[in-house]
């Protein structure tokens, strides 16, 4: 494919990705158990990350509705599966972040075994967003979450988040050592997002990703 063409399908991509989040998204539930899951075959798209990566700031820069995930400078405020209806034809999902959180230890487990059962055995998962914050890179938590979604196949793909925190030389060298890492696991997928939802950076092409795995391109 030539250049000129490639440039033509982002643009085609990205112009479909931002028609499909016009109307923004409205919050559907909250779940604490797995048995609360919604029924249906409604495709769904998870957002997963280490807590204060940044995940309901992206969130709301994608669906562009202020607020609509609550973000918070205190890690793990998000204790619950969060799914957000888009257009009424598919869910985006707010997991609670992994790692250091601020609550009881065994909230902390609670909500880690609902993240794992859910990415493990959720057929109506279509793809999982993995966020890593650019100014620290994958770390070994990170690793885990990769290698358990390799065995269960889930499809996932890297969102570099917080570009605008550090240099130009800085966004190259993480992309670069991550992409390296990403891969040597079988699931993951080789586009690498850069993204800075207080700059609005990257947010389009994180929507044109939608529209590509709804309509298998």
């Amino acid at each position: 494919m030539s250049s000129q063409s490639l440039h033509e399908l982002t643009q085609s991509l990205v112009e479909d990705g931002n028609a499909l989040f016009k109307n923004g998204a409205v919050f559907s539930q909250g779940v604490a158990l797995v048995q609360q899951l919604p029924q249906g075959d409604q495709d769904e798209f998870a957002f997963a990350g280490r807590s204060n990566v940044g995940k309901s700031s992206l969130i709301n820069a994608v669906t562009g509705v202020k607020g609509l995930a609550r973000t918070s400078n205190t890690p793990g405020r998000t204790q619950e599966l969060n799914f957000f209806h888009v257009n009424e034809s598919f869910f985006i999902v707010d997991l609670p972040g992994y790692g250091y959180a601020q609550a009881p230890e065994k909230t902390v487990q609670s909500w880690t075994r609902l993240i794992h059962d859910y990415l493990r055995g959720r057929v109506q998962l279509k793809r999982v967003f993995l966020l890593i914050d650019s100014r620290h890179g994958i770390k070994k938590v990170d690793e885990n979450i990769m290698k358990m979604l390799d065995t269960a196949a889930v499809s996932y793909q890297i969102v570099l988040t917080k570009i605008d925190k550090i240099t130009a030389r800085q966004i190259e060298e993480v992309f670069h050592k991550t992409k390296e890492i990403a891969k040597t696991h079988v699931a993951c997928y080789p586009e690498i997002l850069l993204t800075s939802s207080e700059k609005k950076k990257g947010i389009d092409l994180v929507r044109a990703q939608f529209v590509k795995v709804l309509n298998k391109l």
